[in-house]
This record gives structure tokens, sequence and C-alpha cells, in this order.
């Protein structure tokens, strides 16, 4: 009783409480999160579920920089949820992953390059429907328009069949610069992101901290609690979750190797897309893109099985949009692949470059993000546990 009373006269009795250090904090989600480690802090209980509770014993206070890298270093596992002793309806109100979620998607408006585009993470859902139905729009219009219906309409095989629909040089371009621009305005915010969170430039070159953070980002070990699983539903726990964040983050990578790979097999060994399925970069796509269907698809499904308890605080626009980016990228891939010796393929190379086009320039301003900042914090977490 002794305690309970210590804590309810320091952080106040619930949301509306006054922060635990009595600091001033940008935002209200801010403020409460201090007062929420604050309470996690004099209680310790849930020390042992994953990695922001050992980063904040770490700390006596919090400043905005601490709150949002324990934000993204949370995977939102939901294990504390169920854990604590002080989770609503208490007095306390604890709930650590709905108000670690909020801080986190505030955290991505906040490090955005450029800062004009912060308010899309508002309507992020929309945002990306609009990028999604322009660019594809533009790229079968541009077919269309540039493009012999003989042609467009026609079928083509052998190597360069593709490029007769649009000209190798012209592709590199456009998407030569809309990658460009993502990795600027991705790395923009990892360079806000680290000073934010109080580490200088030079932490990155750490590179035990920076394998070891690879390592838990790989294996998601932090996606579990205390390694029984991940909570959705209730307070069972399962594996689901990190299989299909498996599927989908593995998924993704070899389809990067494939295309990788197409661009060292066309300028190295002058051998022109497309492949025959036997080929590498085909393997790769192939098994890339199943499993960025399966991947997006079970995750879609987990998050609406997911206890409504678990989901407060997480932009549930900006999640599907994302999933659903993954999913028709990979789709419209497969079908292309399928369908690349038919008349079809002039439109559904239309229909996947407009895809992959709209997927570069919304990565740096929708969930994506949540990867890079959450690999950061990873790898921050790992260089204080060493020093």
């Amino acid at each position: 009783m002794n305690e309970l009373a210590f804590l309810r006269d320091t952080v106040g009795p619930g949301p509306a409480g006054t922060a635990g250090s009595n600091a001033q904090h940008a935002t209200p989600a801010l403020a409460e999160a201090d007062r929420l480690m604050t309470v996690c802090n004099s209680c310790r209980y849930c020390e042992g579920l994953c990695a922001v509770f050992p980063a904040m014993e770490m700390r006596r206070s919090f400043s905005d920089g601490d709150l949002n890298y324990l934000a993204n270093l949370c995977h939102n596992c939901g294990a504390c949820y169920y854990d604590c002793q002080f989770s609503p309806p208490h007095e306390f109100s604890v709930h650590v992953p709905a108000t670690l979620a909020q801080v986190r998607t505030e955290s991505y408006a906040q490090y955005v390059w450029p800062r004009a585009f912060a308010g899309v993470f508002a309507r992020n859902g929309l945002f990306i429907a609009i990028a999604l139905a322009v660019a594809v729009a533009g790229f079968i219009a541009g077919f269309v328009a540039w493009t012999d219906t003989g042609v467009l309409l026609g079928t083509h095989t052998g190597p360069g069949a593709f490029y007769k629909l649009m000209p190798h040089n012209t592709m590199v371009l456009i998407f030569g610069a809309a990658a460009l621009f993502a990795v600027l305005a991705i790395g923009m915010g990892i360079r806000a992101f680290w000073r934010d969170i109080g580490e200088p430039d030079g932490a990155l070159r750490d590179t035990g901290s920076v394998w070891q953070a690879m390592k838990d980002a790989g294996r998601l070990r932090h996606l579990g609690g205390s390694g029984a699983g991940c909570m959705n539903e209730g307070e069972r726990a399962s594996n689901r979750r990190r299989a299909y964040h498996h599927l989908t983050f593995y998924g993704f990578m070899l389809c990067f190797a494939s295309t990788s790979t197409a661009t060292l097999y066309h300028y190295l060994l002058g051998m022109q897309a497309p492949y025959p399925w036997y080929d590498l970069p085909v393997v790769l796509g192939t098994v890339g893109g199943i499993g960025l269907v399966i991947g997006p698809i079970g995750l879609l499904h987990e998050k609406w099985r997911r206890d409504p308890d678990l989901s407060e605080g997480t932009p549930f626009g900006m999640d599907v949009a994302f999933l659903l980016m993954l999913l028709l990228t990979s789709i419209t891939g497969l079908a292309l692949l399928v369908l690349r010796a038919t008349p079809a393929m002039g439109l559904l190379l239309a229909l996947h470059l407009g895809v992959v086009f709209a997927l570069f320039v919304t990565m740096p301003y929708g969930k994506f993000v949540h990867g890079i900042y959450r690999l950061l914090a990873l790898v921050r977490a790992a260089r204080e546990l060493k020093h």
C-alpha cells in the first residue's frame, strides 16, 4: 500500500496525471509515455519481456528523444498489457502498447523529410491510395500514348521483350530517380531520429552493436514477449504474427535480391530480361513474391482478429495501406511472370510498374519507416547493454 500511495502521489491516478518527471513534453502522448515509464520503472515486473524495459531501467527521467527511442524499440507484442497489474481498468491505467504506438506514429511525422510531408501520416491510407491511382493511371496512359496498339497488345517473347514497350534507359531513369528520392528522404529521417535520441553519428560505426541489432531484427527476437509468442486475440500467446512478419520481410528482401541480380545480369553479362523461369532472378522473385502474398494476407488477418485493446494507438489505415501495397506489388509481379508470353503482357507491365513506382515514392511516408527506426533503436539498445 505504501508503494501504491507513492506512485499515486508521483504520477497521478491515470492518463490525466502529470508526467513522472514533471517535464514539459511536445505532445500529450509523450507526456503520457513519461508517466507510464515512471510507473514501470518503479514496478519492473515486466523487465524480462522485451528490450524496452531494460532500456527504460537505465534512465531516471525521460526526454522526448528517450521516449521516441523506447517507442520505436517496442515491437507491440502486447505481453506487458496482460502481465501488468496496473493495466486498465486499474486507476493508474497503464497501457504501454497503446501509448508507445501513438508516440511511435507521431515520431514518423516528426522525423519526415521534407517537413511539408508530415501531414500525410494523419491520412496515410488516403495518401497512398491517391499515389497508387495516379502512378498506375500514369503508366497505363503513357504506354497507350507512346506505344503502338499492335505492340502494346502483341505477344513478345525472348530477351528484350519488355523493352519493346518501354525503353530500358527510360525505365532506369524513372525508377532510379524514384529510388534515389526514397533513399534521400529515408536517410534524412534516419539522421534526425539518431540525433534526437542522443546518439552521435559515429555510433553507427560500432559494428558489434549493428551486427547484434541486425540479428535481433532478422529473428524478430522481441516479437514474442519473453519467448512464448505474441498476444493477439487474447492472453494466449502465438507465433503467427512473427511467422507472417518473417514471410513479408524475407519475401521483400528476396524480391530486392531478384532486382539486384537482374541488374548485374544486364550490365555485367549483357543478358536482357525477361529471363527463363529457372534463372536466378526469376527464382528469387518467384519465391519472394509468394512470401509477399502469404505474409501480408496473414498479417491483415491477424490485424482484424487482434484484441481491440491492443489495437489502441495503432494507425489502422497506415498499416493496411502498406500491406496492401506489398500485396499488390507481388500479385502484379507474379501475374506478369505467368502471362508475359501473352497479349496481356503490355498492360500487366504498365500495371506492375505503376504499383512499384507508387511503392517507391511512398516508402518514406508510410509504415515502411517503422522497420528502419526500429533497427536503429535496436542498435542503441545493443550499445547501451554493451557499454
